[in-house]
């Protein structure tokens, strides 16, 4: 039995007028997970916790299985783990992005244009976080560094408690009252704005600027957390897992739960991602010995970030397909196979942000037979069964427990 999860990130939203007052999920043309809803169990699940943020880490944490109240230690870490670094029980890990701030107002009063810099390309930003290390790295602090916009410091001996804002949470807003607070909070301040005065004429930046690019003109901090553990997936489950995302927290969570981690540079966090590339990854894994596979899909959460709703339709486009092929191609290799599909948090294009509210999953196996209330695979379609799982921990149990 072969045991999938493809998880559209921020797949899920809110009705947007330009497209007819429809979601996402209502616009895209998705002919194969709608073949599959009305045989499917649909519902909602609550992913995030009440008290916790809805952020990715805490979602995909709980998709996984894992209780974010019990496992849960903050963002960064996860991204370390991914990156490598070693963490000591008393490092304290921070994300640092290079973001792309305004450029003509004092730094308090400059404006969050893009918290991912154009998505800036990884020898770029190594680049331009070496230029500025000098104004972090002591006995008590290093800067690491990771891909594209996504960096890491550690803070030996450090911290918690401090009052953070994701730059996702804050696109066009003025940065001001959203600067760190907290016992560190003047060290992150003061390396954020001297940072800012450097990279504002790097040359990588003037370079970026004038081939119409945004620049990497700042760093913002945010995520802290400790090193994390979680249990070992295949000794829980007696299956053995594989992970494919390009997503370093999400990596890390297959890391720490002992999942293997099938990469590639073509898959990437947007909507240029290699699907096809990813589909057959996951294809290869399964029928060549794996039992469980994750499929993280970032391109619809980084689409919505943008408002941008015709790359999010896109992408859940290239998703349906993707449930198609592996379905199809499982059936036709005599596998027998269940699938969920979801989201791991809404992200509403009109917020460019995530919410909390439960997610619409469609669970299908090919070893039963199931009336279904869903007509398509959608939020209001998921709501129709009546079903809310609120506990999203628990949601791996229905999957992994059809036989």
């Amino acid at each position: 039995m072969k045991y999938i999860i493809v998880l559209g990130d921020g797949m899920s939203g809110w009705k947007i007028p330009q497209l007819g007052n429809k979601t996402c999920l209502e616009a895209a043309s998705s002919p194969f997970l709608d073949k599959l809803a009305p045989l499917s169990e649909t519902g909602l699940c609550k992913t995030v916790p009440n008290g916790l943020k809805p952020g990715s880490d805490v979602a995909n944490m709980a998709v996984l299985g894992f209780d974010p109240n019990k496992y849960y230690t903050g963002r960064s870490p996860l991204e370390a783990v991914a990156m490598g670094i070693k963490l000591k029980d008393d490092d304290v890990t921070l994300r640092c992005n290079l973001v792309t701030l305004s450029d003509n107002e004092p730094y308090e009063e400059k404006v969050m244009i893009d918290y991912a810099a154009g998505d800036i390309p990884t020898d770029e930003a190594c680049e331009l976080i070496d230029s500025i290390k000098q104004f972090i790295e002591n006995q008590n602090f290093k800067l690491y560094k990771g891909t594209s916009y996504r960096h890491c410091i550690v803070a030996a001996g450090g911290v918690t408690g401090h009052e953070f804002t994701p730059p996702h949470d804050i696109t066009d807003k003025v940065i001001k009252e959203y600067l760190p607070k907290g016992a560190n909070a003047a060290v992150y301040r003061e390396f954020m704005q001297k940072s800012s005065n450097l990279l504002q004429n790097h040359p990588i930046n003037i370079k970026r600027v004038k081939e119409g690019k945004k620049p990497a003109n700042g760093v913002w901090i945010w995520g802290e957390g400790t090193k994390p553990a979680l249990e070992n997936f295949e000794k829980l489950h007696a299956l053995k897992g594989g992970v494919i995302t390009a997503v370093d927290l999400v990596k890390g969570l297959g890391l720490l739960a002992g999942l293997q981690i099938l990469e590639n540079p073509r898959f990437t966090a947007n909507y240029k991602t290699d699907f096809k590339l990813k589909t057959q990854t996951a294809l290869n894994a399964l029928l060549g010995g794996l039992d469980f596979i994750y499929i993280h899909v970032d391109a619809p959460d980084e689409c919505a970030h943008h408002g941008d709703f015709a790359n999010k339709i896109y992408s859940i486009e290239q998703i349906d397909k993707m449930v198609g092929e592996i379905t199809e191609t499982l059936k036709n290799a005599g596998e027998n196979f269940a699938v969920l599909v979801c989201p791991d948090h809404p992200t509403p294009c009109a917020l460019k942000t995530h919410v909390s509210e439960p997610v619409p999953y469609l669970l299908y196996s090919d070893k039963r037979s199931i009336d279904g209330t869903a007509l398509r695979y959608t939020e209001c379609e998921a709501a129709k069964s009546g079903i809310v799982i609120e506990n999203g921990h628990t949601l791996i149990n229905r999957l992994l427990n059809i036989k």
